[in-house]
């Protein structure tokens, strides 16, 4: 089979059917009536003698064959839709677009902030939608266009995709401003008399911060593991237990919290996070002006600190952990 012989519109119809997981949402997502996806579809199992989506449930299950193929043809796709787009001119400040931005929640709160400060009158048309992703998926779905950019710690990954450094942090151990045992300063016996709150997703494994420590031979106490930095230091801010974390992840809080950050009494290295992008998109316009934007938030977060973008964006006075955050800063700097 050559490509001439192809209608190349019929991977657009599989790439929707398979990513709304039906043929009615995915006339929606085309514009096209049920018929014509019904026989494009037909169409395509002809052409690889494979039913490729099997119904079960309400839902067009892909078969093993569709798996197989689903990241080379968006891939391609994406190539094509950056050849296009190259052929265009892209012009933020007209170009109405939308990217898909994967970040960790630690960093969300403050990376968007500034982003959006940045690009908000600059870039009226622009979308951004930042979203949760699987690490071991990252690749596969920096091909396929699913996100545009992600930002994370380093990664395992081949050369075909693109990283660059854009935010280094430090480590912090986070307690309520009135916790009984620490007034001025936090030293290592206390830390590791001390109950803490671990924040990891997965269900097993060791965080970041467990992982530095051990290699320093320091093994902590963790009372309580969560989700996210958000949950955790409203837990922190409410008992005597600790939170080691990046000096960002307070700002994870829709709120001020009563919090104070020490130094880490253990010399554990910062935390840098990674700009990820995939090489198909190397030369694209758009994805250019996106990387530039969101290495220019990681440059002022990293030159205004956490406390002056947290506390100038929300309005309010500086909360004790801002104040916290600054004393740490200047000690750890």
């Amino acid at each position: 089979m050559h490509i001439p012989d192809v209608d190349l519109n019929l991977f657009v119809v599989f790439d929707a059917i398979y990513a709304e997981g039906g043929v009615s949402r995915a006339c929606s997502r085309l514009n096209l009536t049920q018929p014509a996806v019904s026989h494009a579809l037909g169409r395509l199992r002809l052409m690889f003698n494979d039913p490729l989506f099997v119904r079960r449930q309400h839902v067009m299950t892909p078969t093993p064959l569709a798996r197989q193929i689903i990241s080379t043809v968006r891939q391609s796709l994406n190539g094509f839709e950056t050849t296009l787009n190259q052929s265009s001119r892209f012009d933020p400040a007209t170009t109405r677009k939308k990217f898909v931005i994967g970040l960790r929640n630690n960093i969300e709160a403050p990376f968007l902030s500034a982003l959006m400060t940045t690009i908000a009158a600059s870039a009226p048309l622009i979308d951004i939608a930042a979203v949760r992703f699987e690490r071991h998926k990252l690749q596969r779905e920096l091909s396929a266009g699913l996100l545009d950019a992600a930002v994370d710690g380093l990664l395992p990954l081949s050369n075909e995709v693109r990283r660059e450094p854009v935010l280094t942090e430090r480590l912090v151990v986070f307690a309520r401003s009135d916790h009984p045992e620490l007034r001025t300063r936090l030293d290592a016996d206390t830390y590791l008399r001390m109950e803490h709150v671990c924040v990891m997703s997965r269900r097993s494994g060791i965080s970041f911060e467990d992982f530095e420590l051990q290699r320093l031979g320091v093994e902590r106490n963790i009372r309580l593991q969560c989700q996210n930095f958000a949950t955790a230091c409203h837990v922190v801010s409410n008992n005597d237990m600790l939170l080691t974390a990046s000096d960002h992840a307070a700002s994870a809080s829709d709120r001020p919290l009563p919090l104070r950050a020490f130094p880490c009494p253990f010399p554990v290295g910062p935390h840098v996070n990674y700009l990820y992008w995939h090489s198909n998109t190397e030369s694209d316009p758009a994805n250019q002006w996106l990387r530039g934007q969101l290495i220019a938030a990681g440059k002022a977060l990293a030159r205004n600190g956490l406390s002056k973008s947290m506390t100038k964006r929300r309005g309010m006075p500086q909360s004790p952990y801002a104040h916290a955050a600054s004393a740490s800063s200047r000690a750890t700097g």
